[in-house]
């Protein structure tokens, strides 16, 4: 489900576990989170696909919470 202060979501996303893992990488770099890349690319790769949507998921909430917080602080992209 996807809230209003919701910036990223991986609904709509094309399920190919690659681009999966380039959106949220993107989401990630947007936000400032780049540190966070290749962390997200190792446990997602570490298990199967069902481990790669719950990891690629939790980076994409990181995502929308620091957007959120850009946002309140006037923060631009």
């Amino acid at each position: 489900m996807m809230y209003e202060d919701e910036k990223y979501t991986l609904v709509g996303v094309n399920g190919n576990a690659y681009a999966v893992m380039g959106y949220t990488a993107r989401a990630l770099r947007n936000e400032g989170l780049s540190d966070l890349v290749d962390e997200m690319h190792q446990r997602a790769t570490s298990g199967d696909y069902d481990n790669l949507l719950c990891v690629c998921m939790e980076y994409i909430d990181m995502a929308n919470a620091k957007a959120l917080e850009n946002e309140y602080n006037g923060v631009e992209d």
